[in-house]
């Protein structure tokens, strides 16, 4: 079960879907949902776009992160393995809630007239009082990092078991995956959590009362774990189900946003809701995954760039994002001039704080979770 192979679509997707969380959080600031700093100006039509997004873009990272946990172990002992997450991912969350997080959370209290004063002011004095929503102390966008660090500790035994020991499980996997459309019964765990434990567990980011973002972002995990397992059998399957998997993918989306605009709530409309909406996360993904294997699976010096400042950009930018967006929330300006300078702010300030600061002082590369300069290794 051993591999040498380095994915390169897969750090290319990881890379993508993480510059697309950028434009996803510019878009926050515009669309009717609640966010941490609103436009003076809504556009309801922005949530369109915003919706699809939004429904495959943390699936597939979970997913891919399953993938690369399935490369790290091969390389590491279980103790070794649990160490190093830690250390990419506990170490990075503390410093970000320290230190990258309380200046978004000042500018929400400012803008709701419950701070007043320097952030200086804040941060040494009320920065830390309680947790968020009712205090200050939050980890916001960071949640991804417990969330990641837990699920790899949880399921960390079995993994190590699956990979080493037990082929008869992935065997079993791989001629799930190898059927015409096999790789669609992965549907069935996610549309029942969908359908039976969504309706009870809002979504909050706590982790410990998330009950439904947990189950359903640690299926996804385990199914990365899984499938790049199978080996082949996984890529075989992608390009032989990619073009099925996009007409599923609009279906499952335009069949949605008939429910949200024609249809009342009741029991049956959730139920087909539900089912739309998990072969559309689903679909997507395999999509994604295909269409990066087709054309993404190669080295290039960008790539390598990108796939180590990704991680530290992703720590950043939201925070970027929350403070170019206090100062424009007020001006007539429009949609148009507001997103380039929200995407280009944010885009160029985490390039300029990534490269000329946290690259060239090597004390800040563990804070960031930046490891030794890249090699031509699994992704993990």
């Amino acid at each position: 079960m051993k591999t040498t192979i380095r994915r390169y679509d897969l750090d290319w997707l990881r890379v993508i879907v993480f510059g697309l969380l950028i434009l996803y959080h510019v878009g926050m600031f515009f669309v009717p949902w609640g966010w941490h700093v609103k436009n003076n100006e809504i556009y309801d039509w922005l949530r369109w776009p915003m919706l699809f997004l939004n429904q495959w873009r943390l699936p597939i990272l979970f997913v891919i992160s399953g993938m690369g946990t399935y490369y790290a172990l091969g390389k590491r002992s279980m103790g070794k393995f649990v160490w190093e997450r830690f250390l990419r991912l506990g170490i990075p969350l503390v410093v970000g809630m320290i230190l990258i997080v309380p200046p978004q959370v000042y500018f929400e209290r400012l803008v709701e007239g419950t701070f007043s004063g320097s952030y200086w002011e804040y941060f040494t004095t009320i920065a830390f009082d309680g947790v968020y929503p009712e205090g200050n102390l939050s980890w916001h966008h960071l949640w991804f990092l417990p969330y990641l660090l837990v699920f790899s500790w949880i399921q960390a035994p079995m993994f190590v078991y699956l990979r080493k020991q037990n082929t008869r499980f992935i065997d079993w996997v791989k001629g799930i995956v190898q059927k015409t459309w096999g790789i669609y019964l992965f549907v069935i765990p996610l549309y029942f959590v969908e359908s039976l434990i969504e309706p009870f567990f809002d979504i909050t980011h706590a982790l410990v009362d998330d009950w439904f973002n947990f189950i359903f972002s640690i299926i996804l995990f385990f199914y990365g774990f899984v499938l790049i397992a199978t080996g082949d059998a996984f890529w075989q399957a992608l390009a032989r189900i990619k073009k099925k998997a996009l007409v599923l993918g609009v279906i499952g989306f335009i069949g949605q946003v008939i429910i949200w605009l024609f249809f009342e709530d009741g029991y049956v409309i959730h139920f087909s809701e539900a089912l739309l909406k998990v072969v559309n996360i689903w679909s997507w993904i395999l999509v994604l995954f295909a269409y990066a294997s087709q054309y993404l699976n190669k080295p290039s010096k960008r790539l390598s760039y990108a796939n180590r400042a990704v991680y530290p950009f992703y720590i950043l930018h939201q925070t970027i994002t929350v403070g170019i967006a206090y100062y424009l929330k007020d001006l007539d300006w429009g949609l148009f001039p507001k997103a380039m300078i929200l995407i280009v702010g944010t885009f160029g300030i985490s390039w300029l704080i990534y490269d000329l600061i946290i690259l060239r002082i090597r004390i800040l590369h563990p804070l960031f979770g930046l490891k030794g300069k890249a090699k031509k290794k699994p992704a993990d």
